[in-house]
């Protein structure tokens, strides 16, 4: 009788394991509801919301359903897919960013409502760590990207004894998640020496039609009265953690041995005052949209990225895109799109020399710029943002379809 049942109950689990991969197997993007936690989704604020914005596009070109969380949302009718803000506290570090207040009681009913297969955090911050908390609770798979590397930002605001804090958080949070994201290999190769597990490598893309060479305007130099000048151009938010010092002391060395070069700041943030007094001769653009980041990326002639904190660097690759020669430094993850004297050159990271003697290379060298430009062209074009998330998708449907057998397994 014993042995009876035992049989009965492996056959009933069996039949559910086959019900189980027949309904993956038949599943397609528009089947799968993806509930998203970003720490911002304020449009072009940063790296992180211009990956999720691209996202949204591939989300509404697809006909997938999907809803966001965030403690910055845009408003209603500047919302591509639909959007729950939650209640926050400012930023005390930044005042363009905010902390979600802790705990999931503020999109529970959200989403019961909408029933997720599967959910994706963009941030480690509190959101981040609530979403986790309902995943693991509720029995819904949770997957995460590693955009920023928050561990390393504790020693530019003086907080430095956080940093173990951090990386033990970070750890933790992420060894919950079914799946961990990481845009570059270096960074993924740090992160799986500090312990985290279950680590993919899936890189960000490019959109090659909005950064492009075809965007280059002659007007554009003649504009800001800087004709015949060699422009080395960084992008990105203007904040210590990005190394910005070592641009300051790079400047120095440069403007001083090459008159005929200029450095243009695309950006804003809380330490542009500082940067102007240590960059007196340095062009500030300020913020600036995607089209007019794309002119302004064509028609410059090198582009210089000492930050050591990146987990990609999508600011690189669009430089790229435009066909443009990167020099970065060989720490954190924007130099691991470059090959070194291919699609751009690799300076050691924090030393101000090195850096302006790799620029120095691209300055006094026309034809080396072209040569790495367009190689680097070559590979942005190879970086579709469509691939990328075909392959995203492709893993959440793993990933869910891992999980249901799991669970099955369990309750049987």
């Amino acid at each position: 009788m014993i042995l009876f049942a035992m049989r009965k109950r492996n056959k009933t689990f069996k039949l559910l394991i086959r019900l189980n991969y027949k309904k993956v197997k038949k599943m397609n993007k528009k089947d799968i509801k993806i509930a998203y936690f970003a720490g911002a989704m304020k449009k072009g604020l940063d790296g992180v919301t211009r990956v999720l914005y691209r996202l949204t596009d591939y989300l509404n070109e697809n006909e997938i359903d999907s809803i966001f969380f965030s403690a910055i949302i845009p408003p209603k009718e500047e919302q591509p897919v639909p959007m729950y803000e939650v209640p926050s506290i400012a930023f005390p570090l930044y005042k363009d960013y905010k902390l979600a207040l802790p705990g999931y009681a503020f999109f529970e009913k959200n989403m019961k409502e909408f029933k997720p297969d599967i959910i994706h955090i963009n941030s480690p911050c509190s959101l981040g760590s609530a979403a986790v908390k309902y995943g693991n609770r509720h029995n819904i798979p949770v997957v995460a990207t590693y955009h920023t590397h928050f561990a390393s930002y504790a020693k530019y605001y003086n907080i430095g004894m956080l940093e173990n804090f951090s990386r033990n958080y970070l750890k933790k949070l992420y060894n919950r998640c079914e799946q961990v994201y990481v845009p570059s290999k270096p960074i993924l190769k740090e992160l799986s020496e500090l312990g985290l597990e279950n680590l993919m490598y899936l890189p960000h893309g490019v959109d090659t039609k909005m950064f492009s060479p075809n965007h280059k305007s002659d007007l554009w130099k003649k504009e800001l009265n800087i004709e015949g000048k060699v422009v080395l151009l960084y992008a990105g938010r203007l904040v210590w953690e990005k190394d910005l010092k070592t641009l300051a002391g790079t400047y120095k060395i440069i403007s001083q041995k090459y008159p005929e070069a200029v450095f243009a700041l695309a950006g804003d943030g809380p330490v542009k005052k500082d940067l102007e007094k240590l960059m007196p001769d340095a062009l500030f653009l300020g913020y600036q949209s995607s089209e007019n980041l794309a002119r302004i990326y064509a028609s410059s002639d090198i582009f210089v990225f000492p930050s050591t904190t990146e987990t990609f660097g999508n600011v690189t690759l669009e430089a790229m895109a435009s066909g443009i020669p990167p020099v970065c430094v060989r720490e954190g993850g924007a130099y691991g799109m470059i090959k070194e004297g291919i699609t751009g050159l690799i300076a050691n990271p924090k030393d101000e020399a090195d850096l302006a003697l790799k620029l120095g290379l691209l300055i006094e060298n026309e034809k080396l710029r072209k040569s790495i430009g367009l190689n680097g062209l070559t590979y942005a074009h190879k970086q579709s943002w469509d691939n990328i998330f075909d392959s995203l998708f492709s893993n959440y449907k793993k990933i869910i379809n891992n999980y249901n057998i799991i669970h099955i397994k369990s309750a049987a």
